[in-house]
């Protein structure tokens, strides 16, 4: 009799199997992808607006501006970017001491000069913060704590531009106020539609999945950096003081470049224009700070009967002086590049290995003739020569050891 056959199991055809789904893309990688895109449209934007303002208002007030800036303007504007600079940096380091990591004064000078230097050089406007930020991080030994300090300081400036922005374009007389009074009402009923809506929206949307915990911790940890290094007692009056002085120094900066571009305007009347220019540098839409302000302040003077060539005039030699007053850190950026510093490790050394374990004398004969069986039984299954040191015979006088074996 023949054995019995046991059933199998039928063929399941390749295509029936089921595909794992594919995973998406995290988060994360997508993220360097989306901010160099907002860098390159922000790059063609600002290059558009500068376009658009040579083409509608030529260049002649801008060579004439160009043409009268001389080496009295040059200092000055040298010595007013060294005022800016130093207050920029004290306010840094008050910040930093705020949230316990170490910055020394004169290094958050050399560091703030270069910068702005590449804020001045590079497209975006940030790259230079961005490097100082993670330079100051990593020799701190803490990076989150590096980039929280260079986002708060700057936060600093740009909090005192906008309040003292909006007490001037408020108060004194400019065409954003005369503008202000029409579009406010309409303004205010339309901000107020806005977030009736999308608070309706929230209430009932139905969440797909709980709002994670770290959230609130991310934003719990930011505002007690916010206090500790803005709010504090000890960093608030020197916070605020040196806010003021930069904020003062930039006005001055604007007014002189008015005067090299031919404006005999008064201070009053060029400080909420002032004051619009710096606004619209603080835009995402430049590059290295221009574009956004050149149309703005073209717009402004015209706006106020200035003229807006000598306002497009006035916009390019604030840029011209800036990048003068930032020259330094073209210094700093050669002189820090060839002295490289290395970080000075405070890990102990490594001890040393111990030695090998020498045999028992009465175990010794035995070793020996275990590890002669061994070597000759290897040597007879591989070539005759070798390079490897330890694989000679001992005939050759060369002592044998347990890596031969």
């Amino acid at each position: 009799m023949s054995a019995p056959t046991l059933p199998t199991a039928p063929a399941v055809p390749a295509r029936a199997l089921p595909t794992p789904p594919r995973p998406d893309p995290p988060v994360g990688a997508r993220t360097p992808r989306r901010r160099a895109l907002r860098t390159h449209l922000g790059t063609l934007a600002g290059t558009a607006v500068l376009a658009v303002l040579l083409w509608r208002l030529g260049t002649g007030a801008l060579l004439d501006g160009l043409s009268r800036i001389d080496g009295s303007t040059v200092l000055a504007a040298l010595g007013i970017g060294l005022v800016t600079t130093v207050f920029s940096a004290w306010r840094w380091a008050l910040v930093a001491r705020g949230l316990r990591i170490r910055l020394p004064f004169a290094a958050a000078v050399a560091d703030y000069y270069r910068a702005l230097f590449l804020n001045a050089a590079l497209p975006g406007g940030v790259l230079g913060d961005v490097h100082r930020a993670v330079r100051h991080g990593r020799s701190a030994g803490d990076l989150g704590r590096g980039v929280r300090a260079v986002v708060l300081e700057r936060v600093a400036g740009q909090l005192a531009l906008i309040g003292v922005g909006a007490a001037v374009l408020l108060t004194m007389p400019s065409p954003v106020l005369d503008g202000a009074r029409r579009v406010a009402p309409p303004a205010a009923l339309a901000l107020a539609g806005a977030l009736a809506v999308v608070l309706a929206l929230r209430m009932n949307r139905t969440p797909a999945r709980p709002t994670p915990a770290r959230r609130g911790r991310a934003l719990r940890a930011t505002l007690a950096a916010a206090r500790a290094g803005l709010l504090s007692r000890r960093n608030l009056p020197g916070v605020a003081l040196s806010s003021g002085v930069v904020l003062a120094g930039h006005l001055t900066m604007f007014v002189l470049a008015a005067r090299v571009a031919g404006s005999a305007a008064s201070v009053a009347a060029l400080t909420p224009l002032a004051v619009l220019a710096l606004l619209a540098m603080g835009l995402p839409l430049n590059v290295g700070g221009w574009g956004p302000r050149e149309g703005v302040t073209a717009w402004a003077f015209g706006a106020a009967g200035l003229g807006a060539g000598t306002g497009m005039g006035t916009a390019v030699v604030y840029g011209v002086l800036s990048l003068v007053a930032s020259l330094p850190g073209a210094v700093v950026l050669v002189a820090r590049r060839r002295a490289v510093r290395y970080p000075r490790s405070t890990a102990e050394p490594p001890e040393p290995p111990a030695p090998p374990e020498l045999p028992e004398p009465s175990d010794t004969v035995a070793f020996t003739a275990v590890s002669s069986a061994k070597h000759s039984a290897k040597e007879s299954a591989r070539p005759a020569s070798s390079s490897f040191p330890f694989s000679a015979e001992p005939s050759e006088g060369r002592p044998m050891t347990p890596e031969a074996v």
